[in-house]
């Protein structure tokens, strides 16, 4: 049977797309492999949600190439953000791949692999927009805890961002739908779901009728074997005091939100076409920390954007010592081609956002450190995911607030909900032993 790779790049939804395709795949007979050097095709999930990043996807095209070198009849294709933000460009940087698939017809990459190898010709097909069909088979590799997306695309078009371009207008699941594959993941043993969407604040406004995500969200939560829920992304603009109340009253949902700041600017804000200011977002936080005392709050943080002087990024890290957060993803502004900020003036040398960048990861990393501390000595309940990297044999899981503990082992405890004792607190994780 002929073995397929497949190499991901982006984020949770890029994750779960290639859950998707693997899952259609294997229905068709493929054997999911995780060596490229073994695969009879290899297909890549593309992002582009920065240049850096369509840079690297570029380079890895360029090792595999030199591996179907060495062994020709292997099928190289990509599919994703990127081509679906910037087909001819592929064409163009990568005309040699096989296969080449947008983010709309993804469902089809069995059919057009199967015309690849008929034919021996390229297949190029990206369609401007279409809906991912529902029922689809996903293949779940550690169905312990699992992402589920309630919402596909985006109505935000902030000025700097890409995903309106790269997976159209917002679509809400129905509920039935969400429902009915958390259902099927409880019954496999699933104790964990991630609900997924570019903002999940807002599932449901685009189909009147359809229950708030505050709704789903009790729906979910009378599933009886899913024992934590989680969400991503949350934009501040749309985050209500129904959905705090909402996470305040319902005991499997995390204490750990996602809150992408951007800029603690209210100017930059503006140009970013955020739709909120700081002082809305410190609000936001205060009263969420009123009831839920124990949440973890993580968020998203660009520096360089245009215009943004240097007062500019010191209120960025002013409300970044203000509100505490107990980790940030933290970029230089990228100026991708079509979107409203590349065009703006006021471009900032990268040298002084790099410059930037390092004083804000700097000043992040030392409140981590400090946040990670107020934990040493409690007991937390976490899930085991599995084993920890960097060649060690401790395990890894993940509490309620989303903090990464790190801890001596059998591996029979993966899945397994444990309860450990934090003996120290670093930057990256958290070190802990069982009782």
């Amino acid at each position: 049977m002929p073995s397929v790779y497949i190499k991901t790049l982006g984020c949770q939804m890029n994750v779960y797309d290639t859950r998707m395709v693997q899952g259609l795949l294997r229905a068709r007979g493929y054997v999911l492999c995780d060596d490229p050097e073994a695969a009879d095709v290899i297909l890549v999930n593309s992002c582009y949600v920065r240049e850096k990043v369509k840079h690297k996807v570029y380079s890895l095209l360029g090792r595999y190439r030199l591996l179907r070198r060495r062994h020709p009849g292997v099928i190289l294709g990509m599919w994703g953000c990127l081509v679906q933000r910037a087909g001819e460009d592929v064409l163009q940087r990568a005309g040699d791949l096989d296969l080449i698939v947008g983010t709309h017809n993804l469902h089809r990459i069995p059919d057009l692999l199967a015309q690849v190898t008929a034919s021996g010709e390229q297949v190029y097909e990206v369609w401007p927009e279409g809906v991912i069909p529902e029922g689809l088979p996903v293949y779940r590799e550690h169905p312990v805890s699992a992402f589920v997306p309630v919402i596909r695309g985006c109505n935000n078009f902030c000025t700097y961002c890409n995903v309106p371009y790269c997976r159209g207008r917002q679509v809400s699941r129905t509920p039935d739908r969400v429902l009915a594959e958390i259902r099927a993941l409880s019954e496999c043993g699933c104790a964990e779901v991630t609900l997924l969407g570019q903002n999940v604040n807002t599932y449901g406004k685009d189909h009147p009728g359809f229950p708030d995500f505050a709704s789903l969200l009790r729906q979910v939560h009378e599933i009886a074997r899913i024992r934590r829920i989680r969400f991503l992304t949350s934009h501040p603009r749309d985050l209500t005091d129904r959905l705090i109340a909402t996470m305040a009253g319902l005991p499997k949902i995390c204490p750990h939100l996602h809150l992408a700041l951007q800029s603690g600017s209210n100017s930059v804000l503006g140009r970013m076409g955020r739709g909120y200011t700081r002082e809305r977002y410190l609000e936001l936080v205060a009263a969420l920390r009123r009831a839920v005392p124990e949440v973890s709050l993580t968020t998203d943080l660009i520096v360089g954007f245009p215009g943004e002087r240097e007062t500019n990024f010191e209120d960025t890290l002013d409300m970044v010592e203000r509100v505490r957060f107990d980790g940030a993803f933290a970029f230089v502004f990228s100026p991708l081609p079509g979107t409203r900020a590349a065009g703006f003036t006021g471009q900032i040398p990268r040298a002084v956002a790099g410059e930037r960048l390092r004083r804000l990861i700097g000043l992040q990393q030392r409140i981590t450190r400090e946040q990670n501390q107020t934990l040493v000595g409690r007991t937390e309940e976490v899930l085991v995911e599995g084993v920890a990297p960097k060649g060690t044999q401790d395990l890894q899981g993940r509490t309620a607030g989303n903090k990464i503990v790190v801890f001596p082992g059998t591996r029979d405890l993966i899945g397994r909900m444990v309860t450990a004792r934090i003996d120290a607190g670093g930057c990256w994780a958290l070190q802990g032993s069982l009782p």
